[in-house]
């Protein structure tokens, strides 16, 4: 009786795999190095290339981390966890797949050391979490006040060299459309008044979703009289607000052009609704979608106003902005996919100066806890350790100037990263090397919470295919 008390209690199926323990951590660990090992070398403006062969014979040629792992087709469960952060990135922030990847591999090759020492999961997890919100903390502090990254922009024109990128303090956008009259409007003002739109400003507007029936010639001129006096009282009301510059996401015609130039105001329609937000942050004026009682409070200023010329195009710049710390990165070169490289790099200098962050706080931690918060600053010189070593260059010799440059800066901001062409370091922003700070929040964080993940699997069921069954013992 005794006996059947104690009989096995089987709840998967027959041909069910499990692995579990220690060792199936490290498992899951070394199926992870696998696909960073491929992606790695792809990393960088000299990052190699990978020619997959897929289904039906179709190569592929590409260097996209999120592209080669797509085309990889991954089965391992837990490297495929690797394949989603990687897809994640992309679709959140367009860039960084390759490097969030790689972040990932050496935050549990870091964890590895720990885990075959004999240290528990839970206190690495619980560290690498608590440096990871120290981080993303510390990015956000680097680039600027909560909710300054909307008012970053990035412009790109064709032409010039990289050397020509400027970082700009204000808003920009590319010139619109404009109409007869527009230059005989000032292309520059000292403390201009800004008043932005969401309205058209033309003669054909007023016709729209209007029907008027008349009964003799003159009650239509009296209708035809009634729409230049609307467009004008509009245009007046304008004029009355004590507005110098104006903006509007819709067209604004050839006679509000001209009226405004006779007024030494500045007009520009069609501006993208993206630019006229940002502008909105920056100067602090209120998008309005009408010109009737227009009051002081909804025009924005800033220090001065011109329009400039970059490359081939004429830009418009508002700058000396009081609402808010703005600036446009205005990237320059000669072919679309060296903007979208350049557009692409702080990779190296942002990450020795968050690893150069975290060292210093291990320093004020005792226990395993400083172990693990060392253990993450290191992985985080991954992505200069792989850019240095994709381009050819000695990697020990490298880390070791930008740990010195990085450390002799007294917990100033150090944009010093590794020389991708001519080899040693450079000051990364002096060089024009720029990339969003939303890319390494993404990346550090995603990446962070999927090394954490993979070191809280203690256990693998793999249950058995059905059609690797069919036709055998039963």
């Amino acid at each position: 009786m005794s006996h059947m008390l104690h009989a096995p209690i089987i709840l998967l199926k027959e041909g069910a795999d499990t692995s579990q323990g220690r060792s199936q951590i490290i498992s899951n660990i070394n199926a992870c190095q696998v696909i960073v090992d491929i992606v790695r070398s792809t990393l960088g403006p000299r990052g190699m290339d990978k020619l997959i062969e897929g289904e039906h014979g179709v190569a592929t040629v590409t260097n996209d981390g999120a592209t080669v792992l797509k085309l990889l087709q991954v089965k391992h469960p837990a490297a495929a966890l690797l394949v989603d952060i990687a897809q994640s990135q992309d679709l959140e922030v367009g860039d960084g797949t390759t490097s969030v990847v790689v972040l990932a591999g050496e935050l549990l090759q870091e964890a590895k050391t720990f885990i075959e020492d004999g240290m528990a999961p839970q206190v690495i997890v619980k560290g690498f979490r608590a440096a990871r919100d120290l981080l993303v903390v510390e990015a956000v502090e680097l680039v600027g006040p909560e909710g300054s990254r909307e008012l970053l922009g990035v412009k790109k024109e064709g032409g010039g060299s990289l050397g020509e990128s400027k970082l700009v303090k204000g808003i920009i956008f590319k010139k619109t459309f404009s109409y007869a009259g527009f230059e005989l409007q000032p292309k520059q003002q000292q403390q201009p008044k800004v008043l932005l739109l969401n309205l058209e400003l033309e003669l054909k507007a007023e016709k729209e979703n209007a029907e008027v029936r008349v009964d003799n010639p003159q009650d239509y001129q009296a209708v035809v009289d009634a729409e230049w006096d609307i467009i004008y009282e509009k245009l007046q009301a304008i004029v009355d607000s004590g507005a110098t510059v104006v903006f509007s996401k819709l067209p604004i015609g050839d006679l509000a052009t001209q009226f405004f130039a006779d007024r030494d105001i500045f007009c520009a329609g069609r501006v993208e609704e993206a630019d006229l937000e940002r502008a909105a942050k920056a100067t602090g004026a209120k998008i309005q979608s009408t010109v009737y009682g227009l009051s002081p409070d909804v025009l924005g200023s800033c220090g001065r106003f011109e329009e400039v010329q970059v490359g081939s195009e004429r830009y418009n710049l508002l700058s000396e902005c009081p609402g808010a710390q703005s600036a446009t990165l205005l990237l320059r070169g000669g072919a679309p996919q060296f903007l979208e490289e350049a557009e692409r790099s702080l990779n190296d200098a942002f990450m020795m100066a968050l690893s150069r962050h975290i060292r210093d706080i291990s320093r004020g931690i005792s226990g395993k806890q400083q172990l693990v918060f060392r253990s993450f600053a290191k992985a985080l010189e991954a992505i200069p350790k792989a850019l240095t070593r994709n381009a050819g260059f000695d990697c020990t010799d490298t880390l070791n100037r930008l740990r010195q440059k990085h450390a002799a800066a007294n917990n100033e901001a150090c944009w010093m990263g590794v020389d991708c062409v001519g080899g040693g370091i450079v000051d990364s922003m002096a060089a024009h090397v720029w990339e969003p700070a939303a890319v390494k929040q993404h990346a550090i964080a995603a990446a962070t919470e999927a090394a954490c993940l993979l070191l809280s699997i203690d256990e693998t069921i793999t249950q058995p295919n059905p059609q690797d069954r069919k036709g055998g013992p039963h």
